[in-house]
Formats: C-alpha cells, structure tokens, sequence
C-alpha cells in the first residue's frame, strides 16, 4: 500500500491531515500542532527535542492526540486572534456555531513555568454545538506504556518518564488508557481543558473558567506587548509580522536558541526517505536570525541568539580547534545520534521516522561566513563586540584562511560525497571580509595581509573554477555544470554586483532552469546525485532568496509579482513548511524558521525598493 492510499480508513475518512492544515501554539519551550479538524497531533513536553506525548501527524493509530471537535457534522476556519500566537478553530454546524482557542501561557513563575500548561478553551458563540473530546497520549514516541488514573474532573496519565495531568470544566470517562468527554454547550457557555506537566514540585491544578478567561488576556497581552516592538511598517506588514510571531514561538527562550523547524520526520515527498530532524539549532540559520531579527527591532532576541552562538558554537579558548559542528541541540549539545523509529508509520505512510540527525557530523564551510556574518551584523547594529568575542572570530578566520580549499558535503547537507562546493568558498570568502571589515572598523589586532591574501584567492577561485562558458553561469561545484539556487547569496552576500553581466547571466540560467512559477528548486537531483532515492519539491527559503535577487537587480516588477506569488503558497495562516510540491501542497518540516526569515528580507528589501 503506497503512502496515498494509507491516508484513509476503511470508510474513506482521511486519516491524515495536510502538513499545511496546521496552526502553531507555544510557551517558547515547546510547540503544539493543531490540526483545522481541532485536534493537536503533535506536541513534546517538555522541549522540542523532548519525546512526542502526541505525534498523530507521523503515525494516526501509534501516535497520540488530543482530539476536540463538534460532534456534528461541521465545516471549520482557523485563523490567530489579531497580532497574537493565540490561536482560534471555529466549527460551523447546523445547530450552531462554536469555536476552541487553543494557547500556552507564558509565564514567569519558575513552578508554573515547569508545568507547561497548554489551555483548550471551547466557547459556543451562536445557538447550541454539541462537542467530543478524546485526550489520547502516546508516551517517548509513541513507545511507552502509561496508566490514567482518574479522579473527579482529573486525569492523571503516568508513563515511565513523564506524568500529565488532565483537567476540565466537563465530566470525564476513562477509556482505557485514554480520557473522553461528550458535553453540549449553549449560547454563551463556556468549557475548559487544561494539559500540565506533573511531578516533583507541580501538582495537579484545576483551571475553572474563570482562571481560564484570565490566562487567555494575559496571553493575548503578552504576544502583543512583544510585537509592538517590531519597527516594520512596509507593504506587507501582516505576512512579516505573522512570519516574526513564528519565529519567537521557535526560540528556546531559556538559551535563546532558535530551531529549524518543530518537528521531526515530515515528508519532502510523501511516501519518500527525505525525512529529517529539525528540532535543533543550525548554525547556517545565524546571520539570517540577526539579520532579520535586528532589522524588525527585536534586539532581545538577536542578543539571545548571539548568547547562545558565543556559548556554545566559538572555539571557547581562542584557538582553532578543528571544525565547527554545523548544529546544535537547543541546550548547546553536541551529540545529536540519528535513530529511526521502525514502529511509527510515517505521515502518510512516509517511513522512515527519524529522531537525531546525523549531518551534526559533516564538514560544511559555510558555516563559517553565517556565524561570523552574524557577529558583524550584531556588531554594526546592535552592540559591538568584546575583546573575548574578537577572539574567537580571529581564531575562526585563522582556520578558514588555513582549511576553506577542502572537499565537503555543502550547505544542503547532501549524503552523495564530498565536493568543492561554490557556496562554501562563498561562504568562506564572506567570513573572512566581513572579519577584515570588524577589524578595520574597530582598529582590532587581526593578521589582515593573510587575511585578505586568502580572501582574494577565493575570490578568484570562484570566478574562475566556479564559472560554467558553457552554461553561462556560476555552477554547484568546480568540475561541473550543474546548477544551484545557493548562487543566489551572491549579490546578497555582496560578493558580487546585483547587475555585473556574470550574474545577470546566472539568474537568467536559474530563472530557466530552476525555477518553476517563482518557485525555486535546490538543485535536480538528477542530475546532481545527493546520496538519497526520490524527488523533492521547491525550497521555500530559495524562492524568497530569489525575490530578494531580482530586486537587487533592480527587476521590480518581476520580484513584486514572484513575491505575490509566493504568498499564495502559504498556508491559511501564513505559515510555510520546508518545501511545496508540484501541485502546490507544503511537504517537510513545519514550520521552517529559514522560509520565514528569507520572507521578512525578502520583504524588506523589496518594500524598501520599491519606495
């Protein structure tokens, strides 16, 4: 049985819903899935990269959810109350109208903070809704036993390593290991579920109406207390400001890091092995966080994330000290083992479900030019840096002008073999430039005739072994003609004029080759082997990369119109996944934090063009 067929039951009923029929909740330690059919099919507590409590999304039956819809036939909206991470299912029948605000308070209480709680609200806006509600909890991935113990309006589900409390406003029944509720609300009635985490210090805790009501208004505030700081005014404030919301509920607030994307597993084409962790923090994603982080006005944020980047991904002694690692766990650990969990399905049949990621072991150069970019944004707009700081970006540009001529496996993480990539000596091109221009700025000590002896090497060895006669443009990696939407950075990372007659020719031949309806492919696969079986959609974030060069070459007309486009992919929210498929539909991780920060410098730079 192939992947489609696996998403019905014997009755036809899709067991699956889309990737992109999901909003996004959080307390900035976690993040809950909630499906437009109202139920939550995948949430970690207590982290992102904790074990999934439920993870329906990757298998309907072994996974786990929180179900709670109207128990009548409905149609559904979903939709955030305005400038908030709060979000709202409305379920449209017969007898009447209902809706559930899902969200997860912020607080600040180091108790409350450990509980996690996660609120379920459920209103009856216009005549009388009947509702069901099914909390069905799948332990360590689905791989752990639990019992429930209940007692009045509590449940209390206890695994080997985790212990949840139910609580509601509405009578429960066991079913085995799982709660249900059945219960009618009228005009003006109001039910509540709250989710916590308990054990040591937390004790199970009733939230009534009341307290409900209170922990919505406080959230609501709290969202838009922290989005009044945005400075964005521009043409398409909603979709910057929504893709800003996302990228906070992204943020790991006690380290300031930021992950990839929330979930582990989704599909890049359904049925296929293009299936990935992203639950950690990538060092590629840096100067893209700062940038577009400062650029809105959220310098708290910015200066978290270059906390966490000083911490954990600097040499801590001021030596080279061999390659960096390319990711991180969102904690600053390194040992990130890839496993795959042969009793989970996959979404829609797409095995297999991997935990971990192994690529934290390749050798990427490019990394190099993010994370010292990232230190040159936050020095020139936020804060300069410390003498411990220039430290370490002087120990990191000794090991690039010493190592950037190595083979490696490049910035799309490929499993076909080490090559010399163009991106990564882009890359290493601009974590040396961007060194020398701290150091001149600053009059910090540096050794600039090495430094920019090395940095003019590259710069010749990629206009001259990085460029195709025969394509007419710049290539993937020396040895070839293949393309790559990596060129894209060029003119972004100013290595190269946004109008010099070599790059107008390379858009042009990416235009042609690689983009498809201003959506923008990787690379072919076909023809560029990358070690894995199967095909891939457009890449979000190279779609936007795109939007941003046309503007840069002042082609305006054009970057407004791919720009518009692009908007009509997003999901009824505005939220994107990694990836879309040839028929339009949002494949891989969800959320991705890279799709949204491309989008908000997309959108900068072409509003700011456009005058």
């Amino acid at each position: 049985m192939d992947g489609r067929a696996k998403n019905r039951d014997a009755s036809g009923t899709p067991r699956y819903v889309p990737i992109a029929d999901h909003g996004l909740i959080g307390d900035l330690r976690s993040v809950a899935l909630v499906g437009t059919d109202g139920t939550i099919d995948w949430y970690c507590c207590t982290a992102f990269d904790a074990p999934s409590v439920f993870a329906a999304v990757l298998d309907a039956e072994r996974g786990g959810s929180f179900e709670l819809a109207a128990a009548l036939p409905a149609s559904t909206k979903q939709f955030y109350f305005p400038d908030t991470n709060v979000l709202i299912t409305r379920f449209f029948t017969e007898e009447g109208v209902g809706e559930v605000q899902d969200f997860m308070p912020v607080v600040d209480d180091p108790v409350e903070e450990r509980r996690h709680r996660l609120i379920r609200r459920v209103l009856c806006v216009r005549g009388s809704v009947p509702f069901r509600t099914r909390v069905a909890p799948r332990f360590g991935y689905g791989s752990q036993p639990h019992t429930v113990r209940l007692t009045g309006d509590i449940a209390v589900f206890d695994s080997p390593d985790l212990s949840l409390a139910l609580t509601a406003t509405v009578p429960l029944e066991a079913d085995e290991a799982d709660v249900r509720a059945d219960f009618k609300l009228k005009e003006g009635d109001t039910a509540v579920f709250a989710l916590d985490r308990v054990g040591g210090d937390v004790a199970p805790s009733r939230c009534e109406c009341g307290e409900a009501e209170r922990q919505f208004a406080a959230t609501v505030a709290y969202w838009r207390r922290w989005l009044s700081s945005s400075r964005y005014r521009g043409r398409w404030r909603e979709m910057v400001h929504r893709s800003a919301l996302t990228l906070k509920l992204l943020t790991y607030e006690p380290t300031g890091a930021i992950v990839a994307a929330p979930t582990t597993s989704l599909p890049e084409e359904i049925g296929g092995e293009r299936n990935w962790d992203y639950r950690y923090v990538w060092v590629r994603d840096a100067a893209f966080c700062v940038y577009a982080l400062l650029r809105l006005g959220f310098s708290e944020e910015a200066a978290a994330f270059m906390g966490f980047v000083s911490r954990h991904v600097s040499p801590g002694d001021g030596t080279p000290s061999g390659p960096l690692q390319i990711m991180y766990g969102i904690d600053g650990r390194t040992d990130l083992p890839e496993v795959e969990l042969g009793h989970l399905e996959g979404h829609q049949g797409s095995a297999p479900v991997r935990i971990g990621n192994a690529a934290a072991g390749q050798l990427q150069l490019d990394i190099y030019g993010a994370l010292i970019d990232s230190i040159y944004l936050y020095n020139k707009w936020a804060e300069p840096v410390s003498s411990e700081q220039w430290d370490h970006v002087t120990a990191l540009t000794d090991w690039v002008c010493a190592h950037w001529d190595q083979p490696d496996e490049g910035v799309w993480e490929t499993r076909g073999g080490r090559k010399n990539f163009l991106y990564s000596r882009l890359m290493c091109w601009v974590a040396i430039e961007r060194a020398i221009r701290m150091a001149r700025q600053r009059g910090l000590p540096a050794d600039l005739p090495r430094w920019r002896a090395s940095r003019d090497t590259i710069y010749r060895w990629i206009m001259e072994r990085g460029w195709s006669a025969s394509r007419r443009a710049f290539v993937q990696h020396e040895d070839g003609d293949v393309l790559d939407a990596a060129v894209l950075m060029m003119p972004l990372a100013k290595f190269i004029a946004p109008t010099d007659p070599k790059w107008l020719s390379t858009l042009d031949s990416l235009t042609e080759d690689l983009v498809s309806d201003s959506l923008v492919y990787r690379y072919d696969p076909r023809v560029s082997p990358d070690g894995l079986r199967g095909d891939e959609g457009t890449f979000s974030m190279c779609s936007f990369w795109y939007v941003e060069a046309l503007t840069r070459a002042g082609r305006l007309d054009e970057a407004a119109l791919a720009f518009e486009k692009m908007l009509t992919y997003g999901n009824h929210l505005g939220l994107y996944a990694e990836e879309i498929s040839h028929t339009g539909e949002q494949q891989g991780n969800f959320p991705q934090a890279f799709t949204h920060l491309s989008l908000i410098s997309a959108a900068f730079n072409l509003d700011r063009a456009l005058g």
